[in-house]
């Protein structure tokens, strides 16, 4: 299933809220805290290449790899005046395979909820750690399960001049469906409609830990970013970091 056949174009759109910059400093100071200076990294569900874009202007050589075509038909628009330019590859997560190896790999913005079978994901951290270079460090964060739950039956409207796009949210166990209805305004002035349904898992903290562990990570760590999602009331995301020992164990 192709998530973003429809909400590609306006993607960045409906996102317009979403700090960048912000994102990419928080990278660049995990980098630091970790002693790294990554020349080669790796963003893994990168849509449509809004921070892989940040993070080339900074001097990084950046990869991105997400699922969608639609979305690095974007990334690849967005991208196409930086030096250097990011290489774009269209992989599954759990089908992670490169070239060679990267200084540090980043998932951000829940996409590892967007993988819904465990197993799945145990294998996305499997290849993650394959191709880290020894040392290297994985950033990720994922959406908690405070906030699956204020979601749950909630309904969501996204409006632009020639566009108008509504969901609804409901959570069932560890599923959470997002049903999304894009209505679209023609040159002719009438308006078409588009459906997508969008699903993600809701994982506890603690199996996520236990998953990286699995896959080899060690000075895995965990916290909240206040810049990047509420912290107060509200405990939105979740972000964690680990790094691949510098040798085989």
């Amino acid at each position: 299933m192709d998530s973003y056949r429809f909400l590609a174009a306006y993607y960045d759109r409906f996102t317009d809220d979403v700090g960048y910059p912000l994102w990419a400093d928080y990278c660049e100071r995990r980098f630091r805290e970790a002693g790294l200076a990554p020349e080669l990294v790796l963003d893994l569900a990168c849509g449509t290449g809004s921070l892989c874009a940040e993070l080339a202007a900074r001097g990084y050589d950046m990869i991105g790899v997400d699922a969608s075509a639609d979305m690095l038909m974007q990334a690849m628009r967005r991208t196409a005046g930086l030096e250097p330019r990011p290489l774009f590859l269209q992989q599954r997560m759990e089908r992670l395979d490169l070239y060679g190896t990267v200084g540090a790999c980043l998932c951000c913005l829940d996409s590892v909820n967007y993988v819904t079978r465990p197993q799945a994901l145990q294998e996305v951290f499997r290849r993650v750690a394959l191709f880290l270079e020894p040392g290297g460090l994985f950033l990720f964060d994922a959406n908690t399960e405070e906030k699956f739950a204020r979601m749950n039956g909630e309904t969501y409207v996204r409006e632009d001049e020639d566009v108008f796009c509504v969901w609804q949210v409901e959570t069932e166990g560890r599923r959470c469906t997002y049903a999304f209805d894009l209505f679209e305004r023609t040159e002719e002035g009438l308006w078409t409609r588009s459906q997508e349904t969008h699903e993600e898992r809701i994982y506890p903290v603690t199996e996520l830990a236990a998953m990286l562990e699995q896959a080899g990570f060690e000075e895995i760590e965990q916290r909240f970013e206040p810049q990047l999602a509420p912290v107060g009331e509200h405990r939105d995301r979740i972000f964690f970091s680990a790094r691949k020992p510098q040798c085989n164990q």
